[in-house]
């Protein structure tokens, strides 16, 4: 089987965005939109993949390492844009996708089906892909005969009105054979209504070379052009429909589907229920048998098997959740463990900390770990009791087995076993109530 190379445009600027950040870098579930392309096309074990940049793009560069780049340095259309990346392909003698940052839906599989098509006659220069949208407005049409045999594709610019009839339309996508790709490339000419070198010109001329051009069809939802926010709502809308679809076909329980938002790394253990309104930010691991009450927000988080989290938790980067752990409401976690069959119920704050097994957080309790220059730890020991509105003054160690009094602040390490409690003495005074809503009625009299 010959080698695979893929040529990935990705130079436009994106104004269409309004955004000082360059289109390709614009996240989809949580990273950026080309590197999904990228991983799709790493399923193909491509030799070579070269990202065409403009100059100065060096997140764009950063974003797509390993692969290669080259500088297109004028924006001259999608011809000059690849006749950047030949000095990039040379030796490169199979096939040679064409690809783009802005559409990062495209599939294994359709990728896969151009490449066969491609290989099927080692005459074939050139494979495109088309799609037949509900509305082919102003794409270029594919000019093609019933066996699939493809003639030219038209620019919408250069088109006549039979030619606009036509619903078969160019995504723009190519499998191009490597030993023909840099003739075709170099024969482009600029003589059309934009003054542009247009890549599909090498149909024409791979016709007139004695060579021959083929289409498949692909889905119009995986062509999607991400061109502004509008649109990239919609891709992000189309990944995590397949994300949840997955997860659920997976032993994933979702009550609301459409309500729950997946990152693109999130790890999903078996009979997991995941309520509504709940958001998987980057770097989420969850076990088996977990269950994700609604309105929570997770990121850089880890969760053991068997542990209910929520509702309306917040668990942040640094978290990690043994075993049956129990979180719940209105509980923030940050940078700290929680140990196996641990409670912390409901309005707390656990950061920069340990919590050991079993031990049990009461309502209100937080961990002072920060006094606006460094950050502190606080050791909770295993079976520990922490007595609600409680504040931990970092650095602070409560023992195993120790327990902490309701409304005390700890400063002092608590040993294990012992009683904490910090308490001013409570002082009543009798009557002082009735005297005092008495003089407020004269008062406002």
């Amino acid at each position: 089987m010959s080698s695979i190379a893929a040529v990935v445009l990705a130079a436009g600027a994106g104004t269409r965005m309004k955004s000082a950040k360059f289109k390709v870098m614009h996240e989809i579930g949580g990273r950026p939109m080309i590197s999904h392309l990228l991983e799709t096309v790493s399923q193909l074990s491509p030799e070579k993949v070269v990202v065409v940049a403009s100059p100065n793009m060096q997140s764009v560069q950063e974003a797509v390492a390993p692969a290669e780049i080259a500088i297109q340095e004028t924006a001259e259309g999608t011809g000059n844009a690849v006749a950047s990346a030949l000095g990039n392909l040379e030796g490169a003698n199979g096939d040679v996708l064409i690809l783009y940052g802005d559409t990062p839906l495209i599939t294994y599989d359709t990728l896969s089906r151009m490449i066969e098509r491609r290989r099927k006659d080692t005459k074939t220069a050139a494979v495109v892909l088309g799609f037949e949208p509900e509305d082919p407005a102003e794409y270029g049409r594919l000019v093609a005969d019933e066996e699939g045999r493809l003639s030219a594709i038209v620019e919408f610019a250069e088109a006549d009105e039979k030619t606009k009839a036509i619903g078969l339309c160019n995504s723009g996508v190519m499998a191009i054979n490597g030993e023909y790709i840099a003739d075709l490339v170099n024969a482009i000419g600029n003589d059309n209504a934009k003054g542009e070198y247009y890549l599909t010109d090498i149909v024409e001329i791979a016709n007139k070379k004695g060579l021959t051009c083929a289409y498949v069809k692909g889905d119009e939802k995986e062509l999607l052009g991400v061109n502004n926010r509008v649109q990239l709502a919609e891709a992000e809308q189309a990944v995590q429909e397949l994300w949840r679809q997955r997860a659920m076909e997976q032993g994933v329980t979702l009550i609301d589907p459409a309500t729950v938002w997946f990152s693109h790394d999130t790890v999903l253990g078996r009979d997991v229920i995941i309520e509504p309104n709940v958001f998987f930010g980057p770097k989420v691991e969850i076990a088996d048998n977990v269950r994700i009450k609604a309105n929570c927000h997770l990121e850089g988080t880890r969760i053991g098997e068997g542990a209910q989290i929520g509702p309306f938790a917040r668990l942040r980067p640094g978290a990690d959740l043994a075993e049956n752990v129990k979180v719940g409401n209105f509980v923030e976690v940050k940078k700290a463990s929680i140990e196996a069959g641990a409670k912390v119920s409901h309005l707390s704050y656990i950061g920069d900390a340990r919590v050991g097994s079993k031990a049990n957080v009461g309502a209100g309790t937080i961990t002072c770990n920060y006094d606006g220059y460094d950050k502190f730890h606080t050791d909770i020991g295993e079976g520990a009791f922490i007595g609600s509105n409680t504040a931990l003054v970092a650095p602070v160690k409560v023992g195993d087995g120790a327990i902490i009094g309701a409304g005390s602040t700890i400063s002092k390490d608590v040993a294990a076993d012992a009683l904490g409690i910090e308490r001013a003495d409570e002082t009543q005074k009798p009557g002082w109530a009735a005297r005092f809503r008495s003089l407020k009625k004269k008062i406002t009299k």
